[in-house]
């Protein structure tokens, strides 16, 4: 089996309501490929109930985590990131991902944690449509695409959207495996 992410460590934040599939799908697809993928939430081994009810028990929690320790990060959307882009370590490991140059993946409304930590300015990128005005107000550039890819930034609308985003994610973490 191709394993195109062996020996790569990739970061997932989880908090409560966040949207089920666009945190399973791509944490099982990374897996697949060879990632070790840490979810951290809140709090360490804390179940968070995601917004059509499918738990996820957090790996660690985000305060004992460096964008150091990781080749990339994953924020899924749904309610979560309006709660978690309020906290200051969250954007602080979202800004070392990109002044790293690491990938920096949001789907959905996975994108109002960038924002926050004004890492998209200039940046292409896609998201829900409801999100579409924060993320031109914070400077990026908006696509309506079910994914873009801008040099480390990977991003997608929604959950249908979801085989594009981790063929993305690959991209920018496999690039000779594609």
């Amino acid at each position: 089996m191709n394993q195109p992410l062996s020996g790569q460590r990739i970061l997932v934040f989880v908090g409560d309501i966040y949207e089920d599939l666009e945190l399973w799908y791509p944490r099982l697809r990374l897996i697949e490929a060879g990632a070790e993928v840490v979810v951290a939430g809140p709090v360490a081994g804390a179940t968070y109930a995601g917004k059509n009810g499918y738990p996820c028990v957090a790996d660690a929690a985000i305060g004992d985590m460096s964008a150091a320790e990781f080749d990339g990060l994953v924020v899924p959307g749904g309610f979560m990131p309006d709660k978690l882009r309020r906290d200051p370590v969250v954007l602080e490991i979202v800004r070392d991902f990109d002044a790293a140059g690491k990938l920096v993946a949001a789907v959905c409304h996975g994108g109002w944690i960038p924002i926050s930590a004004g890492v998209y300015d200039g940046v292409r990128v896609t998201g829900s449509p409801g999100i579409k005005d924060d993320l031109v107000n914070a400077g990026a550039v908006w696509e309506d695409a079910a994914v873009v890819v801008d040099r480390h930034f990977v991003s997608s609308r929604k959950p249908d959207d979801l085989p594009d985003f981790c063929r993305g994610i690959l991209e920018v973490l496999a690039p000779s495996d594609q």
